[in-house]
């Protein structure tokens, strides 16, 4: 069911322009997502060296990592010849601008999902990438949950028969605005876990016909959009429902999977983010692995059983790009691929803007 979009890779960068040795990277940002994820995995992947990092709280950043620079600004981390790889983990609105700078500069780019705040501005950078011979990809990490990747291996094997509805959701209780900027205005649950939910549904069902959605502000004093649902429409009759929500104190559904031979359903988010707050290394002993198991029913029998999957493994991503860099393995999410997402989120919007569907564009 994937399309050829999502069932290929685009070639990593030029050989003419490959180094030896580690990758090294300038991580700019050591906000939550710098400090949470990009900083320990980056560190934890074969052949990535943390060289700098661009933060305007360098104390932390030496407390935290020792040995590792520091510099105020990603104009000076873009002057060092060292780096390699820039890996930009600012707020969403300056993404695009600064991955086109460190791409002017030469620097192989990763950017934090969403890869930026339109379609358009993502397009540009694209561009820009593919003119210059550079590696750039998009961090969409949770296509290795650990739920995600069980789900993926079960619809491969065909244990579902034909998938007819998903259920997709994000769903927390933080029913508290927060002081941060994926809260202010032209922020919100959409542009934070839409990306999300819309790369593993592309990775899995390729490109929709449609989408149907609607955004809300729930909270007292939020705002940007809190609540937002979407429906995807494909032509094959399969519709995917999409959900996030920050005022949910019951979040019991993380994926609910119905096809024509059996459902699969599963509860609880994956566990690697947590280990990261925690301080727990990528790769040590219980690395990923979910306690809550998903649930297998039989459609014939209705008979219920346990139905575990492999671990979690967000540790893959940078190792991939590292491999990639080095023309050793492919761009484990290639610009077509995260421009798919754009096309999708935006697609959202309008449609949440309109409240009809809005059909997906496939170029």
């Amino acid at each position: 069911m994937t399309d050829d979009l999502f069932a290929s890779v685009t070639a990593s960068s030029p050989a003419s322009t490959r180094r030896t040795g580690p990758v090294r990277v300038a991580l700019i940002g050591y906000g939550f997502a710098g400090k949470t994820f990009h900083a320990p995995l980056i560190r934890a992947a074969p052949g990535m060296d943390l060289h700098l990092v661009a933060t305007s709280q360098p104390e932390v950043v030496r407390t935290d990592l020792p040995g590792v620079k520091t510099v105020a600004s990603l104009t000076e981390a873009l002057a060092d010849p060292d780096v390699e790889l820039v890996v930009v983990a600012t707020p969403d609105a300056v993404h695009a601008e600064q991955a086109t700078a460190a791409l002017r500069a030469g620097k192989a780019v990763v950017i934090d999902k969403p890869f930026a705040l339109t379609h358009a501005d993502a397009a540009a950078v694209v561009a820009l990438a593919e003119e210059r011979g550079l590696l750039l990809s998009v961090f969409q990490n949770r296509r290795w949950d650990a739920d995600f990747l069980a789900l993926k291996r079960e619809i491969e094997r065909g244990r579902l028969g034909r998938v007819v509805t998903v259920e997709s959701r994000f769903d927390r209780h933080r029913p508290v605005v927060r002081d941060r900027w994926r809260e202010a205005p032209g922020a919100g649950c959409w542009l934070d876990l839409g990306p999300h939910l819309i790369d593993q549904m592309l990775v899995l069902f390729g490109l929709p016909v449609g989408i149907t959605c609607s955004l809300a502000i729930q909270r007292d004093g939020g705002l940007s959009p809190d609540w937002a649902h979407a429906v995807l429409r494909y032509d094959d009759g399969l519709r995917v429902v999409l959900n996030a929500a920050m005022v949910m104190a019951a979040p019991e559904v993380r994926f609910a999977v119905h096809g024509t031979s059996a459902s699969w359903l599963k509860g609880g988010l994956d566990v690697q983010e947590d280990q990261l707050k925690s301080g727990m290394a990528p790769g040590a002993p219980g690395w990923g692995v979910d306690p809550r198991p998903a649930t297998w029913v039989d459609g014939d029998t209705g008979a219920r059983s346990a139905a575990p999957g492999p671990p979690g493994d967000y540790p893959a991503y940078y190792s991939a790009i590292a491999k990639a860099l080095r023309g050793e393995g492919d761009n484990p999410v290639p610009p077509d691929q995260a421009l798919a997402v754009m096309r999708v989120l935006d697609a959202g919007m309008e449609s949440a803007r309109t409240g009809r569907e809005v059909l997906i564009q496939t170029s």
